[in-house]
């Protein structure tokens, strides 16, 4: 396979679309995640963290220096399923579910 020297934004825009593509999130959507951060780690694949605007969750993500990203991500988050006041009510609908159902999964 071949490998590219990606730059950091090259790197987070990969990992942002496959997350999108995965999550099916629509287009319209979309503009609600951002990457938080980009980490090399060694010369093979970077770490890329997506979160959504105003809170803590993130989705952390694989990706390799031949442009792919690893299918097994993770889903990071401090508030509890269980919690009240959970800072999704003012999310389009298709988002506080996935954001509520990777809540209850971890």
């Amino acid at each position: 396979m071949e490998t590219l020297n990606r730059s950091i934004d090259e790197v987070g825009q990969l990992a942002i679309a496959f997350l999108m593509q995965d999550l099916e999130i629509a287009p319209d959507d979309q503009e609600w995640f951002s990457v938080l951060s980009v980490r090399p780690i060694g010369e093979t694949w970077n770490v890329v963290e997506i979160g959504v605007e105003g809170l803590p969750d993130k989705w952390i993500v694989q990706v390799y220096d031949t442009g792919e990203c690893d299918p097994s991500y993770t889903f990071s988050s401090p508030v509890k399923a269980t919690e009240t006041d959970t800072g999704l009510e003012d999310l389009p609908e298709a988002i506080a579910q996935i954001l509520a159902t990777e809540r209850s999964n971890t």
